[in-house]
């Protein structure tokens, strides 16, 4: 439940940052606004982090150094979605970012990289996305 819970919270917070940094990129560009909103939630993170005081440091070097750029990716994320907002709206955007991450995640699960436990994908899973991807097809019309 708190899993689900998180989930939702990160959703409306995605969508909600998406309409806000698209906004600011009217005003500054988007490559600017990809800038202060990663500036300001690396100072977000570091103040929680401040607060948890969570002093899990020493597995740092245990990270692969291939996931430690993971991070990098919200500036293409931002620019993406910003971009993607500006040119088909928020609906649009969101929902075909939606597919996007569901494929993906279907492949991660199912050919269990990242040292996922592999999931075995079923006619519903197939049945889900060619729902959602109908869904965008007829948002579209």
């Amino acid at each position: 439940m708190k899993g689900s819970i998180f989930a939702f919270l990160g959703g409306v917070l995605i969508t909600l940052q998406g309409v806000a940094n698209s906004r600011i990129s009217q005003d500054i560009g988007t490559w600017q606004t990809a800038t202060i909103t990663q500036f300001t939630g690396f100072i977000a993170a570091l103040i929680i982090l401040l607060f948890v005081r969570d002093k899990q440091w020493t597995g740092f070097k245990q990270v692969k150094p291939l996931y430690l750029i993971g991070g990098s990716f919200a500036a293409i994320i931002i620019f993406s979605n910003v971009t993607a907002i500006q040119q088909i709206g928020v609906t649009l955007s969101i929902s075909a970012m939606l597919i996007a991450q569901l494929s993906l995640a279907f492949i991660v699960d199912s050919q269990g990289w990242f040292g996922v436990a592999k999931q075995k994908m079923r006619l519903p899973q197939f049945i889900g996305i060619g729902m959602m991807i109908a869904g965008v097809v007829i948002l579209r019309l």
